[in-house]
């Protein structure tokens, strides 16, 4: 006996589309204000995490994007003197 897969849930797409748009926001805040971006991108992947179904792991990843992509922007914002926001 074979089991069919299950099709994935609608709330299951969105929260994969919300964790890769968290993680290109993220990754955008690194060249442009960080202060500004950063907070978004966050939010969108703690939407993803909640929305997610316990196994998935790209929101998690997106959470961990965004907490080291506001680390690292806001020292390359300091250290070149651009404006955080």
């Amino acid at each position: 006996m074979s089991t069919a897969p299950t099709p994935a849930r609608p709330s299951e797409l969105v929260s994969g589309f919300l964790a890769v748009l968290s993680i290109v926001a993220s990754a955008l805040a690194l060249v442009y204000q960080p202060v500004k971006v950063i907070p978004f991108a966050a939010v969108l992947a703690l939407i993803a995490t909640g929305m997610a179904p316990r196994n998935s792991r790209l929101p998690l990843i997106a959470v961990f994007v965004a907490a080291v992509c506001f680390a690292v922007g806001m020292t390359l914002a300091v250290l070149t003197n651009h404006p955080l926001y």
